[in-house]
């Protein structure tokens, strides 16, 4: 039975391991030469293209691994004949996902190990900034393509395939609808589950002309918001200022108006430091600064918590496939 169901995914298998394998390649021959730098510009292609591959290969596994599992033997109608040679539907389902699942999670953590091993001068470096000028690893989309999460994803992808395969049993269809519920996994977690994974630092600062980072207005002299300098490899989950009774504001009081030119009018560009200054009044009047994030030594206690989560989830979904092969005919 085993070799039977290696027969049956080994083209797939084989495939994807091809274009991991000249991936490994690449990563190989370029690595090296990236330690001991400060300056990546020119690997801003290489490096948003391996996040895109991690980010892409689970629901790689879930559309073309997971999905035809079981809707291709339903289609041609290739389970009756093994479920009628003594092979129990639990045992053929069981062969099935072990092979699978064993194969996706190896996949994705094998590309992610390299990639975390290639990018890691790169994270370095980001992880020092303070000013969002480089994506450091706590970032959303460089988290899921970083350390142990990856494995999580493509276990998930691959039963969520399996199960909504067994459900839908049209296997054009189940791709397309595995592939819709995949994204949104990925959309959802990063923004409605991982900020809450583990509870939030939050820290008050003042407001100084040398912190101030930013400054967005509405395009009629009125400043919306500032922003401050960030902790260095933090997730930054909010960035506000709030009066001395600690309630958010937006936008900020009128006396900083005068702070940026006014549309229309002919004047010199402020330079950075005036502005800062002037900004700067906001502190003298009892305005701080708010800030609340995930910090950079939360990497690995998040990495650990959203991959549990996944396991779970893919658990649940096989426990659920092993409850609906018993209404497959």
């Amino acid at each position: 039975m085993t070799w039977l169901t290696w027969r049956q995914f080994r083209m797939a298998a084989l495939s994807v391991s091809a274009g991991l394998v000249a991936i490994f390649v690449l990563l190989g021959i370029t690595g090296p030469g990236l330690v001991g730098r400060t300056n990546f510009t020119d690997q801003d292609f290489l490096f948003s293209a391996t996040i895109a591959v991690l980010l892409v290969l689970p629901a790689v596994i879930g559309v073309f691994w997971g999905v035809p599992l079981i809707t291709r033997e339903v289609e041609t109608g290739t389970h009756s004949l093994v479920w009628n040679q003594s092979i129990t539907r639990n045992r053929w389902l069981t062969n099935k996902l072990v092979i699978g699942l064993l194969a996706s999670m190896l996949a994705a953590g094998l590309l992610a190990l390299a990639v975390t091993w290639w990018a890691s001068p790169i994270d370095a470096a980001a992880g020092l900034s303070t000013d969002r000028s480089g994506l450091n690893r706590m970032q959303p989309m460089v988290f899921a393509a970083r350390g142990i999460v990856p494995i999580g994803y493509a276990a998930f992808a691959f039963v969520l395939g399996v199960s909504v395969g067994m459900v839908l049993r049209r296997t054009v269809v189940a791709m397309a609808v595995t592939l819709v519920l995949f994204v949104g996994v990925q959309v959802g977690v990063p923004f409605l589950v991982r900020p809450h994974a583990l509870p939030a630092t939050t820290e008050t600062v003042a407001i100084t002309s040398e912190s101030i980072m930013g400054i967005s207005g509405d395009g009629t002299g009125l400043v919306q918001a500032i922003t401050v300098r960030e902790p260095a490899g933090a997730w930054v989950l909010g960035n506000e200022t709030v009066d001395s009774s600690g309630n958010v504001t937006s936008p900020l009081p009128d006396f900083v108006r005068t702070c940026l030119p006014r549309p229309g009018q002919s004047q010199p560009a402020p330079n950075r430091e005036s502005v800062g200054e002037c900004m700067a009044q906001l502190g003298a009047h009892g305005y701080r600064q708010r800030l609340t994030y995930q910090p950079a030594s939360r990497f690995w206690p998040l990495q650990w918590v959203e991959l549990g989560y996944f396991l779970v989830a893919s658990a649940l979904l096989t426990w659920f496939c092993f409850r609906r092969i018993r209404h497959v005919s």
